[in-house]
């Protein structure tokens, strides 16, 4: 081959505010992933262990936006990848995370930490080193531009199979009957 083999398209994942079931759904591609593997490089992810994130051609961002430590890595994600993925539902619209927006988060922690039965002179985490929680649960595409959106809760792994061999072959993803679910 001239010029060597193609260039491998550089991937990183991260979960926010979510259960981490886009992830075990990646996994789910189960052998499918070696075939996947000669053709992308995994950067920061926790299937990786890469804590940084360098410049990366696609960004996949799974759970919604809860806290202050989501905005930074979102941000930090949009700024580093050229194509930035939201992926399930919590990513989408907020999923299950977002159940809490109709509740006053002050009131809810009250709720929680102090007046729950079995708790003693409970009180409210304040230590700096917790992220500051957002009195909502966002979406991802209201707090950064997103490029694609692959719903599900989780979305099934042949769902993600079919959309990453899109993205690597340079075509527009494209989703056909029975691989988007909403159950």
């Amino acid at each position: 081959m001239i010029g060597g083999p193609p260039r491998k398209l550089r991937v990183a994942t991260t979960s926010l505010a979510g259960c981490f079931g886009c992830h075990m759904s990646l996994l789910d591609i189960d052998e499918r992933l070696f075939d996947l593997l000669e053709r992308i490089e995994l950067d920061r992810s926790p299937l990786t262990d890469i804590k940084d994130l360098g410049r990366c051609d696609v960004g996949i961002v799974e759970g919604g936006v809860c806290n202050a430590e989501n905005v930074r890595v979102l941000r930090e994600f949009r700024a580093r990848c050229r194509t930035l993925v939201a992926i399930g539902a919590c990513a989408v619209n907020g999923g299950l995370p977002a159940q809490r927006n109709h509740l006053d988060l002050g009131l809810c922690l009250q709720e929680v930490y102090k007046t729950e039965p079995g708790l003693r002179n409970g009180m409210v985490p304040d230590d700096p080193e917790l992220p500051l929680p957002l009195d909502k649960v966002h979406p991802l595409h209201e707090v950064v531009k997103i490029d694609y959106f692959l719903p599900g809760c989780p979305p099934s792994a042949d769902a993600i199979w079919s959309f990453l061999n899109d993205l690597v072959a340079g075509r527009t993803p494209r989703l056909g009957h029975g691989l988007i679910r909403y159950d």
